[in-house]
């Protein structure tokens, strides 16, 4: 009897923990609207842009915009993989094309480039830096 309660006692606290553990790895999608800092070197900062994440995620996948590194490539993005800050590899210090060499050029080409391509959303300096 003590046998068959230690079981199912396990058993509901493991099925527990995934409905508490589970809404919240499913609700850390980020903030619905983040502010994009660049720094270009310690003396200029150029004016922050608006970003409509959640306007964003609700149109595209995660993996069009995001994705990680290992051994100093680019891998691409995997369901709730950690986000690192962009800035962690897009620097000049990396030694990457000067396209993506900074997060300023790098989100320049995948943020114009996908809006030029859809033919929609802001491709103009004043669209996302207010």
């Amino acid at each position: 009897m003590i046998k068959k309660t230690i079981v199912c006692a396990t058993a509901f606290a493991f099925l527990a923990g995934f409905a508490v553990v589970s809404p919240v790895m499913a609700s850390d999608a980020g903030p619905a609207e983040m502010t994009l800092q660049a720094t270009v070197d310690a003396a200029s900062k150029p004016k922050p842009a608006v970003f409509p994440h959640k306007k964003h995620q609700d149109t595209i996948k995660c993996a069009e915009c995001h994705h990680g590194a290992a051994d100093g490539k680019q891998v691409a993005y995997t369901e709730g993989m950690a986000i690192a800050k962009c800035e962690s590899c897009h620097n000049k210090a990396a030694g990457l094309d000067k396209k993506i060499s900074t997060f300023k050029n790098a989100a320049h080409a995948k943020c114009k480039g996908c809006h030029k391509a859809e033919k929609k959303g802001p491709t103009k300096c004043s669209g996302c830096h207010k």
